[in-house]
C-alpha cells in the first residue's frame, strides 16, 4: 500500500512531478482503481484542493502518468540498424510495462499526448522510415510491433505467479487438479517444457519478437527505393 511521504518531504513545495510520481506509486502498489484525488492527496499529506494547482483533473493525472511511462522506454535511433534499434525499444517497453502493468491498457487511450509520448512515436516512425518502409508499411509495422508488445505484456501480467512461486510449482499445482489421461498434450507440454530446469515464460518474448522482425524484414523493398540497414 502506498504510504504518505515522510514529513520532511511532505513539507517540500508540491510540484507536478511529485504529484505524478506519487500517482504512479499508488497505481504500482494498489492498482489504477485505487488512484483518486483523495488517495493521492492523502499519500502526499496535503489537502485534495492543493493538487489542482498542479493538475487540473484526474484525467490530467492519467495524461501525465502515461507520459512518464513512455519516458521510461528507450528510444530507437533512425541512424542505427533498424532491427536492433526496434528490438532494444520493444524489449525496453516490455520491461517498463512489467513495472507498471496498470499502464498497458492506458497507453493508447489518451487524446492529449505529452512530449515523451510524442518523442517515442516520432522515434519509432523515423526508424521504420529510415529502414526503407513506405508510409503505409510503416503504419502496418508499427501496429504489428505494438500488437505483439501489448499482447505479450497483458499475458505476462496475468500469469498466476505470486510471491516466490515458480512456473514449475504453479504448473504442478494445476496438473494435480485433473486426470492426466484426459489432457495428454497439456501433460506433454508441462513435463517437457514448463517443468524443465531454466524454463522462463519471458523467453517466449525474444522468440516472438524475432519472428515479427524477420517478417518485417522480408517486406522491405529490394529495388533501392529506400535505405536499408
Amino acid at each position: 500500500m502506498a504510504q504518505p511521504e515522510p514529513a520532511g518531504s511532505a513539507r517540500a513545495p508540491l510540484s507536478r512531478e511529485r504529484v505524478l510520481r506519487q500517482a504512479m506509486t499508488i497505481a504500482d502498489e494498489r492498482g489504477l482503481e485505487a488512484l483518486t484525488m483523495r488517495s493521492l492527496a492523502t499519500a502526499l499529506d496535503v489537502r485534495p484542493m492543493s493538487l489542482y494547482h498542479h493538475v487540473a483533473s484526474k484525467s490530467a493525472i492519467l495524461d501525465g502518468v502515461v507520459d512518464v511511462v513512455f519516458g521510461e522506454m528507450e528510444l530507437p535511433s533512425p541512424d542505427g540498424d533498424w532491427r536492433e534499434e526496434l528490438r532494444r525499444r520493444t524489449s525496453s517497453a516490455r520491461l517498463v510495462l512489467r513495472r507498471h502493468s496498470w499502464a498497458i491498457a492506458l497507453l493508447e487511450s489518451r487524446a492529449t499526448p505529452g512530449p515523451a509520448t510524442l518523442r517515442h512515436h516520432e522515434a519509432v516512425l523515423a526508424t521504420l522510415r529510415s529502414a526503407g518502409f513506405s508510409v503505409e508499411m510503416t503504419g502496418h509495422a508499427y501496429a504489428l510491433l505494438d500488437a505483439f508488445l501489448y499482447g505479450f505484456a497483458v499475458q505476462e501480467a496475468g500469469l498466476p505467479f505470486t510471491g516466490t512461486e515458480t512456473p514449475p510449482e504453479v504448473a504442478s499445482s494445476i496438473a494435480a487438479q485433473f486426470d492426466p489421461g484426459e489432457y495428454p498434450h497439456l501433460v506433454e507440454y508441462a513435463t517437457q517444457r514448463v517443468l524443465q530446469p531454466g524454463y522462463d515464460f519471458g523467453d517466449e518474448f525474444e522468440f516472438g519478437l524475432d519472428v515479427v522482425l524477420d517478417s518485417l524484414a522480408r517486406l522491405l523493398p529490394d529495388d533501392g527505393a529506400g535505405p536499408r540497414r
